[in-house]
């Protein structure tokens, strides 16, 4: 691991700890030779005190069970009709999932315990069929899981429910993570599977909105989808229209795929976001700081001009930031020559770790808009080292420094820095590009 990436890691420390976040394994999961990484990456967030609730599936135990008995079930993953025979085998698959799930903590020293904490009741007639022992949630025992945290005990929450009367009810793992985040406000619920998220032309699907994520899995339904990756979308969605910050659709069989995705900006699988997870905002004074540093190495490598912190107080309302899950990744500067109609892209700059993913493009993007909403004519920029991005990422052309308004004209002699000026008609700026948050 390099400095740089713990450094990473860390800045997200102080805004996850005491959060709890729910993790939902599929029992395939469970049984994978992966296993043994997800359970040391539990331990890594119980270290930087991350509260974990696990919940677990166990439709595959129970397939198993069923081929080695020869027997027909008639639903594997809770959310069909649940007959008896059906039951008894969910609840020894479950049993023996449970069972393994506490060994495996503990082997990585995390204190760990059952919790019967869905209260359920029958999930009644649909479509004129009785469900029989399948079950909805109820309600959550939010009481007995926060004693269990506040313990540092992880608890251990399984694809079972019980109502008044000790009944016992299948439910789907996917719809517990659910009703247990809610309920208990999590931060985030993972879903850990077999699939590597959500594919469009052969790419992973980064983020989504609720309306998105709603959207993608009206049109997927009936089109191929998994059945299970599309009961976690459609969770998800649900999830987060009932307060749930993020839900995270993860490929459980791939080592390190939970700490990359939660201690990263873009994450390796598909997050489904209730709020703001990427935007470009104006620069306020407690930013300036944060500016000075994103682009110090680009002012010391000559790329852009020194700026102080004076400087940019001076000019405060001219600077925007990008943001990511909070966090400064690119900035850029909109100066503005009205008697002209002219305006000055200057300050575009984007964080080494995140250079070759468009988000110079979307500052640049952002910055002609508003200069077109402005009423602009011409948008210029000067670089001395970045004209070819100018020139081949944004149809900027090259002019004399003749070009420029008067006033830029004497700060641009005075540098020195022989700076070419990049120039095009505001015409022909692009829309802002819609971001991936």
């Amino acid at each position: 691991m390099k400095v740089s990436d713990l450094r990473g890691i860390l800045q997200y420390v102080p805004r996850f700890r005491e959060k709890i976040f729910v993790v939902a394994l599929d029992g395939e999961i469970v049984a994978s030779p992966n296993f043994s990484n997800i359970l040391l990456d539990l331990a890594v967030l119980r270290s930087l005190s991350i509260k974990v609730i696990l919940v677990h599936g166990a439709a595959m135990q129970i397939t198993q069970l069923a081929a080695e008995r020869n027997v027909a079930i008639s639903n594997a993953d809770g959310t069909g009709l649940t007959d008896e025979q059906t039951l008894k085998l969910g609840i020894e698959a479950a049993t023996n999932v449970m069972n393994e799930i506490m060994q495996g903590l503990t082997s990585v020293d995390l204190r760990a315990a059952y919790a019967n904490a869905i209260i359920a009741h029958p999930a009644g007639i649909l479509g004129g069929v009785d469900q029989l022992h399948t079950g909805r949630v109820e309600r959550v025992d939010t009481k007995s899981l926060h004693l269990f945290l506040n313990e540092g005990i992880t608890p251990v929450v399984p694809p079972m429910g019980f109502d008044g009367e000790g009944r016992t009810f299948r439910v789907n793992s996917d719809g517990v993570a659910l009703e247990v985040a809610e309920a208990m406000q999590a931060m985030k619920i993972i879903y850990l599977s077999a699939s590597e998220g959500l594919w469009v032309n052969g790419e992973v699907v980064g983020q989504l909105s609720i309306a998105e994520a709603e959207d993608f899995a009206k049109k997927k339904r009936g089109a191929g989808l998994d059945p299970g990756l599309l009961s976690k979308l459609d969770h998800a969605a649900r999830a987060c229209r009932q307060g749930v910050a993020r839900v995270h659709l993860l490929n459980g069989l791939r080592d390190e795929a939970l700490l990359s995705e939660i201690f990263s900006h873009e994450g390796i699988g598909t997050m489904i976001y209730s709020n703001e997870y990427q935007q470009i905002r104006r620069v306020f004074k407690k930013d300036v700081r944060g500016v000075m540093a994103l682009i110090r190495q680009s002012v010391n490598s000559e790329e852009l001009v020194k700026r102080t912190r004076a400087d940019i107080m001076a000019h405060l309302e001219d600077y925007w930031v990008m943001e990511i899950d909070r966090t400064l990744v690119g900035c850029v500067a909109l100066h503005l020559y009205p008697e002209q109609q002219m305006a000055e892209l200057a300050c575009l700059y984007v964080n080494k770790h995140h250079e070759g993913e468009g988000y110079g493009r979307k500052l640049m993007a952002f910055a002609e808009q508003l200069a077109a909403e402005k009423g602009m004519k011409q948008i210029f920029a000067l670089s001395t080292q970045a004209f070819n991005f100018f020139q081949q990422k944004g149809g900027y052309s090259e002019a004399t420094p003749d070009a420029l308004p008067s006033e830029r004209r004497k700060k641009y002699d005075a540098s020195a820095r022989n700076s070419k000026v990049m120039i095009k008609p505001a015409a022909q700026t692009v829309a802002l590009e819609t971001s991936r948050a």
